[in-house]
Order: C-alpha cells, then structure tokens, then sequence
C-alpha cells in the first residue's frame, strides 16, 4: 500500500514537472556552426584538432531581395541573424592576408555589388551590430564578390574549404551571392 501511495505520489510529480516546463519553439534562424577542417566538433578520430569555428544564425531568403535591398550595401551587417556572429581560431593565423591572434572574435560584414569588407571585431556577445563599434575592430579584408552560385542560397551559410591543414578558404554565401576569405595557420 505504502508503494502503491508512493509510486503515485511519484508518477503525479513527474507529470506535473512536465506540463510546467514550456520550451520555445525552433528560431526562424536557426543558429549552425562551421569548423575548419570539416567534420568533427571539437576533435577529429585521428587526434587532428580543430583550427577555427564560426557560430552563426541563418536567416533565408524567403522570396525577399537580400543584398541592396534588406541588407543594404555599404552598411555594417552582422553576417547572419539574430546575436553577432563569432568565430575562434584555436591557433594563431592569416585572415585576409591579416595576422591574427587565437582568441574569439565577432564577424561583420559591408556588403558591396563587387566586393565585401569582411571584419573581425573584439567586441562578442552581443545582439545584432546595433552596438558594433569600429574601434573594437581586430582587422578588415576585403574581398570580390565571386561568381553567382549555380542555384539560390536559400539560407545564410558559411562554409570552410581546404585541401590542406595549412590552408583554408572560409565562404559566406547567400540568395545569388558568395564571398570568399583564404586562411592560413
């Protein structure tokens, strides 16, 4: 009887517990993470560790015009949606052809029609570049926008490429548009 009494008092509580817990659906954005080199989190099986990570949100297109339009030219845009987007590098390396120490930065991006200012900030955690400062600026590349992707770029994506542990190329893509940066460590 006292296990009957007690396994119900238990099965109450536990049912109780899961009807007070409420959890917020997914982001219209939902946040990804690229890792360079490609296909691991942290640390791959044969003991290679990763050299960079970039944590982002990725907002689509949704039949919106991107680039000119919702994300004007020539204004800071915090490459994704939602908090800043960041990126570590776990060992020191070239951005851009720009030296740049280990350590988490904020990415930013000033799209242009023919070229983009790609820029590592000091300044992390926090939403959107509402409070982007320019002084926190680590280092700025720019570089040409490339060729027009075969199809749409539905969502935002960010992308690391490389046929090397030395040498990597980090691509930003969406809608019609891709930019790339190369890194090396």
């Amino acid at each position: 009887m006292k296990k009957t009494i007690f396994l119900s008092l238990m099965l109450t509580a536990l049912a109780f517990g899961a009807q007070a817990q409420k959890f917020k659906p997914l982001d219209k954005s939902p946040r990804d993470i690229a890792y360079y080199p490609d296909g691991f989190a942290g640390k791959r099986k044969d003991g290679e560790k990763a050299l960079v990570k970039v944590s982002y949100s990725r907002p689509g297109v949704k039949g919106r015009e991107i680039f000119g339009k919702l994300e004007p030219f020539g204004k800071v845009w915090r490459a994704g949606a939602d908090e800043s987007t960041e990126i570590k590098f776990y060992a020191d390396a070239t951005f851009g052809g720009k030296k740049i120490k280990a350590g988490t930065y904020s990415l930013f991006a000033i799209p242009g029609e023919k070229e983009w200012t790609i820029i590592l900030n000091s300044d992390v955690d926090y939403w959107g570049a509402y409070k982007y400062k320019e002084a926190s600026d680590v280092a700025r590349v720019t570089v040409p926008v490339s060729a027009k992707p075969a199809e749409l770029i539905e969502n935002f994506s960010i992308v690391f490429t490389g046929d090397s542990p030395s040498k990597a190329v980090m691509a930003l893509g969406w809608e019609n548009t891709v930019v790339e940066v190369p890194i090396t460590f």
